[in-house]
């Protein structure tokens, strides 16, 4: 990176709530916000917006005509995107850069549209224009009125984090001044939740206490479960005096696959991800590190053993937030962020409540967040407090 990428403004929907405070509080907490929901005859363990999140959502949808017609994956990310331009004191600004990625797009009004299809051999006139993966990006700019470009993509599982990487792109060549960068994901739907099953990653609706076992490197089933949400982060080139965190290392790298949906037993390419990342820095100053962790058996003990070979003996403090929110799938990178963000502005670690934690740290001042998805695409970003906040905390 030419120079650090400043946080101004952090916003999530997930089954954690609306809010940095409601937030930060269920995340102390040891219990987990998953339920177990009817699909097709099955109960399922889900991670669900609650009550009060999908309120918002309904209330949302009432403002405006077109907004009745728009999938949740859309909904979601403009709830947290108008939250964190807020944050941001961006409501007064229109030229800035939007990139809100997703892994599925429009599952829900998708699977709605060609179960229609299949009964009568016709299409609605929204189908098409409503379920495309542009329509997150296109109707967050629509909404904020933002002038500058507007991008979707999808890399699967990694999207919120690429997402981060296009942005700072944008940013670092001079061709715009601030971006909008996130992820949202409404995968709870049928179809979906049957895709998962048929890979045999899904976790079971026997299992008891936590449904995901993610970080459990000694689980002999896989627990990868889903969750709904949208995480969206506004981003300011250079080091601004109201940053809520910098960027300050940015590591990505894509391997070979011998398999369509997993990675190499040592996940090199978090390997590479992670050594790039901390390019300029010492790895003895990585206080913590938010894991990928879907909560596979394959896939969690692979970043671990990435972890060991870039780190030997000295691993940092190890965390996620899967077994408390599910895999959010494209949103999963930017939300892994905000709890990044949330601990080093609390300085307080969180630790998975079922496994024995080697390492607690006394500081958290630089944190990497990894994400990875199908294609063996993986993306390290190294998040750092502002150095007034961390000489505040000395």
């Amino acid at each position: 990176m030419q120079n650090p990428v400043s946080i101004t403004g952090i916003s999530s929907i997930s089954p954690l709530g609306i809010n940095s405070e409601e937030i930060w509080s269920l995340y102390k907490e040891p219990s987990h916000r998953i339920t177990f929901k009817d699909y097709i005859g099955n109960q399922v363990p889900v991670a669900k917006l609650n009550s009060k999140s999908r309120q918002e959502i309904e209330k949302l949808k009432e403002e405006n005509p077109h907004y009745a017609s728009l999938d949740d994956s859309v909904l979601f990310g403009i709830f947290a995107a108008r939250n964190a331009i807020k944050e941001a004191n961006w409501e007064k600004e229109f030229n800035f850069g939007i990139n809100i990625g997703s892994s599925r797009g429009a599952t829900g009004l998708f699977e709605k549209y060609h179960k229609e299809f299949l009964h009568t051999n016709q299409s609605s006139t929204l189908s098409s224009p409503t379920t495309t993966l542009g329509n997150i990006s296109s109707w967050i700019a629509q909404d904020l009125r933002s002038k500058g470009p507007d991008i979707s993509h999808s890399i699967t599982c990694s999207t919120a984090l690429h997402a981060v990487l296009n942005g700072i792109a944008w940013l670092q060549s001079g061709l715009s001044d601030k971006f909008l960068v996130g992820g949202s994901e409404a995968p709870l739907t049928p179809f979906t939740i049957a895709q998962m099953k048929a890979l045999k990653i899904y976790a079971s609706d026997r299992m008891v206490g936590y449904p995901c076992q993610a970080m459990n490197w000694n689980k002999t089933r896989n627990s990868m479960l889903l969750g709904e949400g949208a995480g969206v982060a506004c981003l300011e080139n250079g080091l601004k005096e109201d940053a809520v965190a910098l960027i300050t290392g940015i590591g990505y790298a894509t391997e070979p696959l011998t398999h369509n949906i997993s990675i190499s037993t040592d996940a090199a390419c978090f390997q590479s991800s992670m050594r790039m990342v901390m390019k300029t820095i010492h790895k003895d100053e990585i206080d913590a590190i938010v894991l990928h962790a879907p909560g596979t058996v394959k896939g969690d003990i692979a970043e671990y053993n990435a972890i060991k070979s870039v780190f030997g003996d000295n691993i940092p403090a190890l965390t996620t937030n899967k077994w408390k929110i599910g895999h959010t799938f494209g949103a999963s990178g930017i939300l892994s962020m905000e709890m990044a963000i949330l601990m080093m502005q609390h300085q307080e670690f969180i630790p998975v409540p079922f496994i024995e934690h080697k390492k607690h740290p006394k500081k958290l001042n630089k944190v990497i967040v990894n994400a990875v998805g199908f294609g063996g695409n993986a993306v390290s970003i190294l998040l750092e407090l502002p150095p007034k906040k961390q000489n505040d905390q000395k």
